[in-house]
């Protein structure tokens, strides 16, 4: 979400319980400000929250004018004081992928993993365990890479590509319709395009090439069909339920038990404040929210959780 809407885009995103203490969002107006100043970059934008042990990560990322260009993320502890993180490698990924569980909130915490490594000891060779030391700030690198290619999403329209390559915010975007806001395709995924080279030129033949740059969610993985009604109870949001052997995505009703959500796949998208308010939720991260008003300029992501994905998820579609 953009810093300088963060009050609006805090207040919308709320449905799902992602809320900040009026004095850390205090901290926030004011500390982006001056890290968008300090840094010089042309949007900054409140990435969210990881929750740790012992204290929580808080996430921003500066954007250049090239909105697609390689983000710069940063993190604080107490919202004020504010560091910058290395970009993510493969590296990284592939090294941190064995830590398993929660964030303690020490930056400078080790994490202690056990691999065996052939050693050649002139023609034999024996294998020997190795203790090797990970950093937490290498894993909230990692981790924080990984939700941006999976689950960062934006509207489509809001960018569009000029001629000349680079990406731009489109200052004409209005929002999309009520019918559109319904719709998977309708949103991208924030970030350089990788499906798009796979499709055929009758599947590219219906793009707009200044707008359909960006790999649509309607291809996500996994997927899954249909929709499921909810049971008439107001349950708290975000959390699975056993009922009758059968799994139900419990979420927010409204009195009149009526309001349904859209299960796609990785995706569920529910249509709040009577219609006027789309919320996309990430089943894959669970934490990732997106928010946008239809035919309205506000829109938005943040994620707060864990920094633990949902490897359960093709079993509970």
């Amino acid at each position: 979400m953009d810093a300088e809407s963060l009050l609006l885009s805090l207040e919308l995103a709320s449905g799902s319980g992602q809320g900040l203490s009026p004095d850390r969002r205090a901290s926030l107006l004011t500390s982006l400000m001056l890290v968008k100043r300090d840094y010089r970059y042309d949007r900054v934008l409140f990435w969210g929250r990881i929750l740790g042990l012992v204290a929580d990560y808080y996430i921003a990322q500066g954007l250049s004018e090239d909105q697609l260009a390689p983000r710069k993320t940063l993190y604080s502890l107490n919202c004020t004081e504010w560091s910058l993180l290395p970009p993510a490698t493969e590296e990284m990924v592939g090294q941190t992928s064995v830590v398993k569980g929660r964030f303690m909130g020490d930056p400078s915490h080790e994490y202690e993993h056990t691999e065996l490594q052939k050693v050649n000891d002139g023609e034999k060779s024996f294998e020997e365990e190795v203790v090797v030391q990970i950093k937490e700030e290498t894993r909230l690198v990692s981790i924080i890479d990984q939700i941006d290619k999976a689950v960062a999403i934006i509207p489509r329209g809001a960018l569009f590509k000029t001629p000349f390559g680079p990406i731009h915010v489109n200052r004409t975007f209005e929002g999309l319709s009520l019918s559109e806001s319904k719709k998977l395709s309708s949103y991208f995924h924030f970030r350089e395009a990788t499906e798009l080279k796979n499709k055929t030129l009758l599947e590219k033949a219906d793009l707009d090439p200044s707008l359909d740059f960006m790999d649509s969610l309607e291809h996500d993985i996994p997927k899954a069909q249909g929709t499921k009604n909810l049971p008439h109870t107001r349950y708290s949001p975000c959390t699975w339920n056993k009922t009758d052997t059968s799994e139900v995505w419990e979420d927010q009703m409204t009195q009149d038990g009526k309001e349904k959500r859209e299960l796609e796949g990785s995706w569920s998208i529910q249509m709040e404040r009577g219609n006027a308010l789309v919320v996309l939720r990430s089943l894959l991260w669970p934490g990732l929210t997106f928010f946008h008003a239809p035919r309205t300029r506000n829109y938005g992501y943040i994620y707060v959780g864990t920094g633990e994905k949902n490897l359960d998820l093709p079993f509970m579609l």
